[in-house]
């Protein structure tokens, strides 16, 4: 458009035209990522559902047993995952870039440091029995955590590669063959614990064992699909993740260690928080135990929905870092953050609405205890509700930082949130002031929307500095 005296459009106007675009566009791309994602990961939970309603028709010790083991072994996952979660950022980085062999590089790199963790990783998981006993676990739910464990143990390593993998199709906007495999795995995974828990089709009944063999087998299988993909598939060859040697990279391994470990610890944190409240749970009762595991039922589904949409968040902005520089980055961000508030506020109707249902789905009413279990859940499914919309920001603003690559500072305020205020909040309201189970979950309310406040206030920060500040693919806390 003219103005009058032949004049054009200055910059800033057609940088203001040209916003509403920007936005709408970030918006296709951002989704593009997260959907697939989101179907992956609230299919991969579904799975952990589904073993847990399978057990559970045993009696509310199994259903303890299982979820408080499953919980610490699927907790030490994503401690893991969190350290591996770098490989993503390196790769979406050097696809903005148009680096395709650099990515390929950063997934096999990967692939090594996944092994070196995935080893002790799997030593521990065997040895959790042993762990849960020192801490004063009820006897009869430690013991039928081992059967448990051992068919278990073996699921680490193919579930680390899996995620390394995943990360790279992420990186590249290819997410939905992830969501296939995982989709297709919630049915395979259903059917093969009701066999080998009830021993069904000619299959020996081995109880709680047969739930961990179950999600073992199923864990390769998902492996070797995902492999298949990406081996077979003919755009992909270009990043050279199969075609390249597996040559050990001090560099870059130690760039993946060294930007990793702060992830690794902040996740521990996090993890660490909801281990905590089991644990305490089960100090104060069996029952308690288990309605814990009924409310973590419900409260893993609207996080599994948040982290499809923080993962796809981090994507976005490592990306832009890459291509675009600080400005589009910032906008990935602040969407992400924003259509994740409005996601989670909108799923706070299921707990508030039908408390008593998501109990039966994992209890039948005629089962032992069950009045007393469904009476604590219906308390704790309140304060669930009100926390999970944090919960699932602060899983979006950490994970947004990491897109910049910030991941010290993210760490010291996760552990003031989640511990200092979380777990010595509900601690205090718990046991001295007398609330029990409901004071253990005001303090994880507590922990989570300060944490939440906290890094959000941090990516708008370092988001708002001057474009020279934080340089295309450079670390913004220098």
């Amino acid at each position: 458009m003219t103005l009058p005296g032949g004049d054009h459009d200055s910059p800033v106007q057609t940088a203001a035209a040209n916003q509403p675009s920007l936005w709408r566009m970030e918006t296709r791309l951002l989704l593009r990522i997260a959907l697939p994602l989101i179907g992956a990961y609230v299919a991969e939970y579904a799975m952990f559902l589904t073993t847990k309603m399978v057990v559970g028709r045993l009696g509310y010790h199994e259903l303890a047993a299982v979820g408080l083991a499953g919980d610490m072994a699927f907790e030490l996952i994503v401690v893991l995952m969190g350290l591996l979660s770098i490989v993503g950022v390196l790769a979406a980085h050097a696809e903005g870039a148009g680096r395709k062999r650099d990515a390929g590089q950063a997934v096999r790199q990967g692939f090594i440091v996944a092994t070196a963790v995935g080893v002790p990783g799997s030593v521990l998981i065997w040895n959790l029995d042993w762990i849960l006993s020192g801490l004063g676990q009820d006897p009869a739910v430690v013991a039928l955590t081992t059967p448990y464990l051992r068919g278990l143990s073996g699921f680490l390593l193919p579930v680390l590669w899996f995620a390394v993998l995943r990360d790279f199709v992420a990186a590249i906007s290819r997410a939905g063959s992830v969501m296939v495999i995982t989709v297709a795995a919630v049915g395979m995974n259903y059917l093969l614990t009701l066999a080998l828990v009830h021993g069904l089709a000619g299959l020996p009944a081995l109880g709680v064992a047969g739930a961990g063999w179950a999600t073992n087998i199923v864990s390769w299988v998902m492996l070797i699909c995902l492999t298949v993909y990406i081996f077979f598939t003919p755009s992909l060859r270009g990043y050279g993740v199969f075609f390249g040697r597996l040559r050990f990279d001090p560099v870059l391994c130690r760039e993946i260690v060294r930007l990793g470990t702060p992830i690794a610890a902040l996740v521990l944190l996090e993890a660490g928080l909801f281990v905590a409240v089991s644990i305490l749970s089960g100090v104060i009762s069996a029952k308690l135990l288990a309605a814990h595991q009924v409310i973590m039922g419900w409260v893993g589904i609207p996080f599994v929905v948040a982290l499809g949409l923080a993962e796809a968040t981090m994507v976005r902005v490592a990306h832009c870092m890459g291509r675009s520089g600080l400005e589009a980055a910032r906008r990935a961000g602040i969407l992400g953050m924003a259509i994740g508030g409005a996601t989670l506020t909108l799923m706070m109707i299921v707990p508030l609405a039908v408390p008593d249902h998501i109990v039966r789905v994992f209890m039948e009413p005629g089962d032992t205890g069950f009045e007393d279990v469904a009476a604590i859940a219906g308390q704790l499914l309140f304060i669930a509700a009100i926390f999970q919309v944090s919960d699932g920001l602060q899983a979006v603003s950490s994970r947004a930082l990491r897109g910049l690559k910030d991941t010290v500072a993210p760490l010291w305020l996760a552990g003031f949130g989640y511990w200092v205020l979380g777990i010595g909040g509900g601690c205090l309201l718990a046991f001295p002031l007398g609330l029990g189970g409901r004071g253990l979950w005001w303090g994880l309310a507590l922990g989570l929307i300060v944490t939440s406040i906290l890094l959000t206030i941090r990516f708008l920060r370092l988001t708002a500095r001057p474009v020279t500040a934080v340089n295309r693919g450079a670390d913004p806390t220098v």
